[in-house]
């Protein structure tokens, strides 16, 4: 019951934060094209997590895991697929902040990634709305997904290091931490459940990527 307790409420400040802060990105941006894409992408962050974890918090507070397989098998697969366009949207984020033109083929990459990784989500052999989703196919879709964070890492170590950057200086960082601690969940949290507690961390990291975007405004757009 405790872990059910703590678990719902770390998960209710969760994406009561990551939506409050995407809402409050997107409205006052100011017209600026890069915070109000961070918005929009804090917001697809917090919605996406929401089809797993309203199931999840449901489920530890009432009957248990077991019964609730087939809502959280579904929350999954949304996440998974919000989370791509989490990252589309972060590669356009770091177009608009460092005024990028041009690079076709870079664009070309993150779609190309972001479609594979969709397309792999939605075979029937992810098995998603069952008790157990096979490793193998959690392996296969998390490829081009780990490929498309390792791009947007280097993309914003590099530009953040040239231009001094300082307010996105640590950007790289949580997303490296986010996969760090997801990757691991990935392999081994079937086997060994308490793995799963990395998922805590995770989401920290990514509470600290749309800090990041939110605090930069402030400071920005005041000047």
């Amino acid at each position: 019951m405790m872990q059910a307790i703590v678990e719902t409420l770390f998960d209710i400040c969760y994406l009561a934060t990551v939506l409050t802060v995407g809402i409050r990105m997107i409205r006052g941006a100011k017209g600026s094209r890069q915070f109000e894409l961070f918005g929009w992408m804090a917001v697809v962050l917090g919605a996406g997590d929401s089809f797993h974890l309203v199931p999840r918090a449901l489920a530890l507070c009432t009957t248990g895991l077991d019964s609730f397989a087939f809502q959280l098998g579904l929350g999954k697969w949304i996440t998974s697929v919000t989370m791509t366009v989490f990252y589309v949207l972060l590669y356009y984020v770091w177009r608009e902040r460092y005024e990028v033109e041009g690079h076709k083929s870079l664009t070309v990459a993150v779609y190309a990634l972001a479609a594979i990784r969709v397309i792999l989500c939605m075979m029937p052999q992810n098995q998603w709305l069952t008790d157990h989703s096979p490793l193998i196919w959690g392996i296969y879709r998390n490829i081009p997904f780990a490929l498309l964070g390792i791009l947007v890492i280097v993309l914003f170590y590099r530009s953040a290091k040239e231009k001094g950057d300082k307010a996105f200086g640590w950007m790289w960082l949580t997303i490296v931490l986010s996969f760090g601690f997801y990757i691991p969940v990935v392999l081994w949290a079937e086997a060994i459940p308490m793995i799963g507690m990395l998922m805590i961390p995770k989401t920290c990291a990514y509470v600290w990527t749309v800090m990041i975007g939110y605090n930069a405004m402030k400071g920005e757009l005041r000047k």
